[in-house]
């Protein structure tokens, strides 16, 4: 079973994943694992207390096929890099990494934006919050972007970014994507 492991943290925003992590948790063909620096419990920004499966320690790179990191103010306070080998031994074996919200400014401050095709909350605040981003040639100003193994997305596009995720992973086939889009964007089922 293919491991999606979701690094959770003290505020995270928990909104940026509610639409993807259950139709994960569905699959028969993915297990979904959280985790937390220490495997204690952490508060979202929505108040929700979440006791992760493991610890940041306890996780084996090797078994992750994809990291989600959901946004947060951490990033932009720069409060975590415990995870930064992590990012860049995923990346170095060809591993998905997907990035909401301030999760991408984390992107942009280990460099990984610079020659990958991008979104983010705004260039202009990417930038100010980023000072060694270099990447802005590759910005695009859409929702979500899938560019190689990186997916990108804007803090208000959690359905656009597990659109991309569920891309990516081959979740279910592309109708049956562009029907779930449908369905949690434009309140539109069709059989």
């Amino acid at each position: 079973m293919k491991k999606i492991c979701v690094f959770l943290f003290d505020g995270f925003s928990d909104w940026e994943i509610a639409y993807l992590t259950p139709e994960i948790n569905k699959s028969e063909q993915f297990g979904l694992v959280y985790f937390s620096k220490d495997g204690n419990p952490v508060k979202s920004m929505g108040g929700l207390e979440v006791k992760p499966n493991l610890s940041f320690s306890e996780l084996k790179s090797e078994e992750i096929d994809m990291l989600v990191l959901p946004g947060g103010v951490a990033w932009e306070q720069r409060e975590i890099t415990m995870i930064d080998n992590l990012v860049k031994e995923l990346i170095d074996n060809k591993k998905s990494i997907a990035a909401i919200c301030g999760a991408t400014f984390y992107l942009g401050q280990l460099g990984v934006l610079n020659n990958l095709h991008h979104t983010s909350n705004d260039l202009g605040y990417l930038k100010a919050v980023v000072p060694e981003y270099n990447g802005q040639e590759n910005y695009q100003n859409k929702l979500a972007v899938t560019d190689k193994n990186i997916i990108t997305a804007n803090g208000i596009a959690p359905i656009e970014f597990a659109t991309e995720i569920f891309r990516k992973i081959r979740l279910k086939s592309e109708t049956e994507i562009e029907k779930w889009f449908q369905l949690f964007k434009n309140g539109i089922w069709s059989e």
